[in-house]
């Protein structure tokens, strides 16, 4: 018998580096109109930005069924294994609700964690997640470190528009105009499992100051546990430039921040040019 982990694609964590990491991601759908594409699989990040970009059409992700869940979960059990399924923040999208419905019939093998993020921020938790079964943990104890844990996860993001939080609806299109006009960066995170805005810069020197700031007012990093950055869209120049002005945060930590990319789930809503942080709180 082994501890299988599974996660929505939401995480952002490729299929390669999933086989690396010995989990199983399920792909959620995301819509580009009447065109439809299985998330990491027949779309992978760069080419949902460059069809974002070259489309000009606000996608739509849509969440997993209890159906696909059940499939998922009807294999473990029928291997002899048993599994924690982390899902997207019950808040942002129906999985966690998919998974629970599914994980009914497999009470005795699955064990369901809302991570109550998104994107890299559920990334590392699910490397956390890695890490305890490393350590033989059964997949009830590993479920009942995350749910302890994810108190402390922190997702902070800077976006270099406000165009897609405009078209998610987030904002007016007079505050997005004026922000465009301004060059407002606003800063976002995930607080309680939404999405909220935390402030806005003038620049994207100001922008990465504040960034950093919310950063250190969120708590200092643990670097004992997991911890992540990432960019949006076709280049990694934004994440680098912000690297090089904060190096002290990271300064003796390690030879070089773990970088990701964004994916769909939230690249809809904070378009290309965006960076994050997602880490654990001490």
């Amino acid at each position: 018998m082994s501890v299988k982990i599974i996660v929505d694609s939401a995480c952002d964590i490729t299929q390669e580096k999933a086989k690396e990491m010995n989990i199983d991601v399920l792909p959620l759908k995301t819509m580009f109109g009447d065109e439809e594409f299985l998330d990491g699989v027949t779309l992978n990040h760069q080419e949902f930005f460059e069809k974002l970009i070259e489309t000009g059409i606000m996608p739509t992700t849509s969440q997993l069924t209890p159906y696909e869940y059940g499939e998922k979960f009807k294999e473990i059990k029928e291997a002899g294994d048993t599994a924690v399924c982390i899902t997207i923040s019950s808040k942002l999208s129906g999985c966690y609700q998919s998974a629970c419905v599914a994980a009914a019939d497999y009470e005795d093998c699955i064990t369901v964690v809302d991570s109550q993020n998104v994107s890299l921020g559920e990334q590392v938790l699910v490397e956390y997640a890695q890490k305890l079964r490393s350590l033989g943990k059964s997949a009830p104890e590993i479920a009942a470190d995350l749910e302890e844990k994810k108190g402390s996860l922190r997702l902070i993001a800077l976006l270099n528009t406000l165009e897609y939080l405009k078209k998610g609806g987030r904002i007016s299109s007079a505050a997005a105009l004026a922000g465009t006009l301004l060059s407002i960066k606003p800063v976002i995170a995930v607080e309680h499992g939404e999405v909220a805005i935390l402030g806005k810069a003038r620049g994207s020197k100001n922008g990465n100051n504040l960034l950093t700031e919310y950063v250190k007012q969120s708590g200092a990093i643990d670097f004992t546990m997991p911890y992540r950055l990432a960019y949006s869209g076709l280049s990694d120049s934004t994440l680098q430039k912000y690297l090089a002005d904060n190096i002290q945060l990271y300064h003796g930590q390690t030879a070089q921040p773990p970088v990701t990319t964004i994916g769909s789930a939230i690249g809809t809503h904070v378009g290309p040019g965006a960076i994050a942080a997602a880490f654990f709180a001490k």
